[in-house]
């Protein structure tokens, strides 16, 4: 009886690929929400409470809780409708077996290691194999969806002015949409592990000098002319752009060290 109270497990342990770049907060207030809605406090089609109201219940911002929301959406978990509100969109597996853990992985990756030991020689040659083939994917294969969650994640790269540590972070999420819309887990995978080496503190602290204000609008005009070309789908220009982008960041590196 008391299994049907149960929490499914959330999507996200299972598929990485899909999974954005988030704070621990939001995470956390996602898989609140998730519990809730795999109980069948929020059931099917509902509408769930509105962003002011969770971040007074949770306690966080209405940004966290937006983030969270958006979170749950990547995942189809809530469907986000603009003007009305967001709606549970999950159904719970009919016959899905109570799981008491996640699925076990092999071979796991350590982060840190990789973070302590890769230079930023090696973090340039690993963007500069893998950034300019995943731009190209991405322009011929990202579908509407994926190119609306793209400007969306423009726009808030360009309302940012000064603040470097969340420039950085949208910026990730900016380029993880991308990874997203070549529609290859491997690909996918792989540069959601360069993301996250790239969150590690001792690679925050270069980038957060290395973004001033004028570099902050340096690259947010870089990145409007690669989701432009991305949108009209020109491949030559899109892969030159990423490629300029790479090679402007490995010159600031250079300087910085």
């Amino acid at each position: 009886m008391n299994q049907t109270l149960e929490m499914d497990v959330p999507p996200w342990i299972s598929d990485v690929s899909r999974h954005p770049l988030v704070t621990p907060q939001v995470k956390e207030i996602a898989t609140r929400i998730f519990a809730r809605i795999s109980a069948g406090q929020y059931p099917f089609g509902t509408r769930i409470p509105a962003e002011r109201d969770l971040a007074v219940e949770f306690k966080g911002t209405r940004a966290t809780i937006r983030q969270a929301l958006d979170f749950l959406a990547v995942y189809e978990i809530v469907s986000r409708r603009a003007g009305s509100g967001t709606f549970v969109s999950y159904r719970k597996p009919a016959n899905a077996l109570p799981q008491t853990r996640p699925p076990a992985q092999t071979g796991p990756i350590n982060i840190d290691q990789i973070a302590e030991t890769a230079s930023p020689f090696a973090m340039n040659i690993a963007e500069s194999i893998l950034e300019p083939e995943m731009v190209r994917l991405a322009t011929l294969y990202m579908s509407t969806r994926d190119l609306a969650e793209l400007s969306r994640q423009l726009a808030g790269l360009e309302s940012i002015v000064t603040e470097a540590d969340e420039f950085a972070a949208l910026e990730d999420e900016f380029m993880m949409v991308i990874a997203r819309g070549t529609h290859n887990s491997l690909i996918v995978a792989m540069y959601a592990i360069l993301n996250e080496v790239r969150r590690q503190p001792q690679w925050a602290a270069g980038r957060r000098q290395m973004f001033t204000p004028g570099k902050i609008r340096d690259v947010q005009l870089l990145l409007r002319s690669l989701h432009d070309a991305i949108a009209r789908r020109d491949v030559e220009t899109a892969v030159e752009l990423i490629k300029l982008h790479i090679a402007s960041t490995h010159e600031d590196m250079i300087a910085e060290s």
